[in-house]
């Protein structure tokens, strides 16, 4: 399986931004035009985008289709995207815009019945499931909804090992706590979940500082990692981070993951 490295564009009002753990009114403005911003990931060696819709992850109604087209029909890039998928209408309309695959959240964790008939309809390498969580006050792993604003009370291992049991393939997993921290990944998190469910490839994500972190992550049994805040501050280059995955001996691109 391939380690893959995953640019992540935030858009909220059309605009390129970043939240502090998903705060909506804790936002870092970037560019103001993200196709410029996929092409320059796509000419740095990107194969994959992950793009979220964060006015949809809190109201609904996915609004990116133009942007994926765009970015389908100028770049190469595979797309991942999501942000406020409610019904199988929205996994059509991102599926139809030419995205290789839909993020469920919310959905995913508050009628996870629906989201698993998806998986089977729609076949396990078009869906990648967010599972977002933070851990409480006894250290058990909680995943809250609605742009992280509400609580659930559903534990992560509880709810991905159902999601595994049914055929999981793509994980997305974020602690919430480290999100637009820059305070490096919880590395200890993957490795639990690549130990117990190594037929899932997770995507790590939520506080990439350094390329020590995307080496960490490749060591802790990570399919992936999404890189959002660092590279817009300029920690390291898109290609930088494709080098020393490189170096490691990993291959970065598809093998599995040919959607």
């Amino acid at each position: 399986m391939s380690f893959i490295l995953y640019p992540a564009i935030d858009i909220r009002e059309g605009r390129v931004v970043r939240l502090r753990q998903g705060d909506y009114d804790a936002e870092t403005r970037y560019a103001d035009d993200p196709l410029a911003l996929a092409k320059r990931y796509a000419e740095a060696g990107a194969e994959w985008l992950h793009l979220v819709d964060l006015d949809a992850a809190k109201a609904g109604g996915w609004t990116l289709g133009p942007l994926v087209e765009a970015i389908r029909r100028e770049t190469t890039l595979k797309v991942q995207t999501g942000g406020g998928v409610r019904d199988d209408g929205d996994v059509l309309t991102i599926l139809g815009a030419g995205a290789s695959r839909v993020v469920i959240g919310s959905l995913a964790v508050r009628q996870a019945n629906r989201v698993l008939g998806w998986l089977e309809r729609f076949g396990n390498d078009r869906i990648t499931i967010a599972l977002d969580a933070r851990a409480d006050d006894a250290g058990v792993f909680r995943l809250p909804v609605h742009g992280w604003t509400e609580a659930s009370g559903l534990a992560l291992f509880d709810l991905l090992k159902r999601y595994a049991d049914t055929g999981l393939r793509h994980l997305l997993c974020t602690d919430i706590a480290r999100d637009g921290m820059l305070a490096g990944l919880n590395l200890d998190l993957y490795r639990e979940i690549a130990t117990r469910f190594p037929e899932v490839s997770v995507q790590a994500s939520g506080g990439v500082a350094s390329l020590d972190d995307v080496h960490g992550a490749l060591a802790a049994g990570a399919g992936g990692a999404i890189l959002g805040k660092a590279l817009l501050d300029g920690r390291f280059t898109l290609a930088e981070a494709i080098a020393a995955i490189d170096a490691k001996g990993a291959a970065v691109g598809p093998s599995k993951e040919t959607a």
